[in-house]
C-alpha cells in the first residue's frame, strides 16, 4: 500500500491508477465531513464529487511539507462551507450513533431529544464556531489538525473552540434546556 505522497507524486505525473487510488482512500472520509456540515446526504455527494475534482485540478499546488490527509480536509470544510453559503440553508449536525438507541425506549427518546437540541443550537452559532466544533467533537481532530484545516492559528481555534462553547451553552439555556 503506497503512502499518500508517493500516490500525490504518481497522480501528479499522469497515473489515473494512483489519483483513483487517493479518491478509495479519502472517498467516505470526505463524505462524512461534508454531510456533518450540511446535513443532507445528496448535497453531501455533490461536495465530494467537488472536491476531488478540485483536489485533480490542484494536486499539483499541495505542499507535501503538511500532511495530505489535512489538505484535502481543508477544501472538503471549505467546499461544505461554500455550499451553505450559496444554498443559505441551515444544515444540522448529527450526533452519531453513540448519542442514540441506547437504554429503554424513555431513555432512548430523551437522548433523541438531547441530540436535537444540540443540533438546533449548533445551527444558530454562527459558522466560524460550529465548523470548529463539529472537526473537534464530531470528527475528535486535535488543535493543530482543526488549525490546518481550517487554515487559522492553534491560538483562533482554541479561543472559537471557548467562544463556541459558550454560545452554545447560552443558546441552550434560553432554549430551556440547560442552566
Amino acid at each position: 500500500m503506497l503512502d499518500d505522497s508517493k500516490l500525490v507524486s504518481r497522480a501528479i505525473g499522469g497515473d489515473q491508477r494512483a489519483f483513483e487510488a487517493i479518491v478509495q482512500r479519502y472517498e467516505r472520509t470526505v463524505f462524512n465531513v461534508a454531510y456533518r456540515v450540511v446535513k443532507d446526504q445528496d448535497d453531501a455527494a455533490d461536495i465530494t464529487q467537488s472536491v476531488f475534482i478540485k483536489v485533480y485540478r490542484k494536486l499539483g499546488s499541495y505542499d507535501p511539507r503538511y500532511r495530505f490527509f489535512s489538505w484535502i480536509y481543508r477544501i472538503t470544510v471549505n467546499e461544505s462551507i461554500n455550499h451553505l453559503k450559496r444554498t443559505k440553508r441551515r444544515a444540522e449536525v448529527d450526533c452519531g450513533p453513540e448519542a442514540r438507541g441506547r437504554g429503554t425506549p424513555w431513555e432512548s427518546l430523551a437522548q433523541t431529544e438531547k441530540s436535537d437540541f444540540l443540533q438546533n443550537a449548533l445551527m444558530v452559532l454562527k459558522l466560524d464556531y460550529r465548523v470548529v466544533i463539529v472537526l473537534k467533537y464530531f470528527l475528535e481532530l486535535s488543535y493543530r489538525e482543526i488549525s490546518e484545516i481550517a487554515g487559522i492559528p492553534e491560538k483562533t481555534v482554541k479561543s472559537r473552540l471557548f467562544t463556541g462553547r459558550q454560545l452554545l451553552r447560552d443558546i441552550l439555556v434560553r432554549q430551556g434546556y440547560a442552566r
